[in-house]
């Protein structure tokens, strides 16, 4: 990704915005933040030349915190709005962020179609495995049986496997990381970015005021790196989290072409979509129909 020089000196506080962080002490919002602030100053580009899209949620409030073009969407929406940023401008980063309840519950239909379609963009899921903006419910990726202040007596369906789920789509990139390791995520959202392709990143985090069975420190604790490019290896390695759990990038099929490419339409043509979109005078064609 070649961006002009004057980006190279780029700093974190080209990305900072005066608006206060509203999360709680402890939060893994505070971790991500500074991992994708991170991320974009080392690829440098700069605040205008990528769009961030946010979901309905804790992490949502990020959109306050950063400079630059930001969109704070729908919930369980947030896919396919930057997926469409995406097919209208390729020449523009998309990167997008939304929670695992928005995700998994409301928005899954989203998430399989852009994994499936491989659009040219880069989701980070904000995993603690519960709905932090409504007091602690249950998402679909809570542990079977945990006491939530939505399910006092414990969750009684069964956990939706986010990774199994996201493998069986056949992905392009899938990786893992923690709100606690900001150098591991820093790379990990690096090499998203740089993948042409839909980039995929689970992203486990700590909420101490509602998720009290997967700590900060019970995550970096059970978390070790892994590097394969064998996709079952990956899948594997990525679902079974009963003794440790896989970060990094755990697949990445760069031979894949993406959805833009692989439409014959747009084979040959050069101007994006962005560009033709325009103001046509149809007031001859309405007057056929008179």
């Amino acid at each position: 990704m070649n961006q002009p020089k004057e980006n190279a000196g780029l700093s974190m506080k080209d990305y900072n915005h005066n608006n206060l962080c509203t999360w709680c002490d402890g939060c893994g919002n505070y971790g991500i933040l500074t991992a994708i602030k991170r991320a974009l100053i080392e690829l440098e580009l700069a605040p205008h030349q990528v769009l961030i899209c946010f979901d309905v949620g804790c992490h949502g409030n990020m959109s306050d915190t950063l400079v630059g073009y930001r969109f704070h969407g729908l919930h369980g929406r947030v896919i396919s709005l930057a997926a469409g940023a995406a097919l209208a401008n390729p020449d523009v980063p998309v990167i997008a962020f939304g929670g695992d309840g928005a995700c998994f519950s409301e928005g899954v239909g989203h998430l399989v179609h852009a994994v499936r379609s491989n659009y040219n963009m880069t989701f980070i899921l904000h995993n603690n495995a519960n709905y932090g903006l409504t007091t602690g419910q249950a998402s679909a990726l809570t542990p079977h049986g945990e006491k939530m202040n939505t399910a006092p007596h414990g969750t009684v369906e069964e956990l939706l496997n986010s990774m199994d789920f996201v493998f069986s789509l056949n992905p392009s990139f899938v990786a893992r990381g923690t709100s606690g390791n900001i150098k591991q995520l820093t790379d990990i959202i690096k090499a998203g970015i740089n993948h042409q392709g839909f980039s995929y990143i689970d992203v486990l985090q700590a909420c101490p005021t509602y998720n009290k069975f997967a700590t900060h420190e019970y995550l970096l604790g059970k978390c070790y790196e892994v590097e394969t490019s064998d996709f079952e290896t990956a899948r594997k390695a990525a679902v079974d989290t009963s003794e440790k759990i896989a970060t990094g990038v755990l697949y990445q099929d760069k031979t894949r072409s993406t959805f833009l490419d692989q439409l014959e339409a747009r084979k040959g043509i050069d101007t994006r979509l962005v560009d033709e979109v325009r103001k046509v005078d149809v007031s001859a064609l309405l007057a056929k129909f008179s």
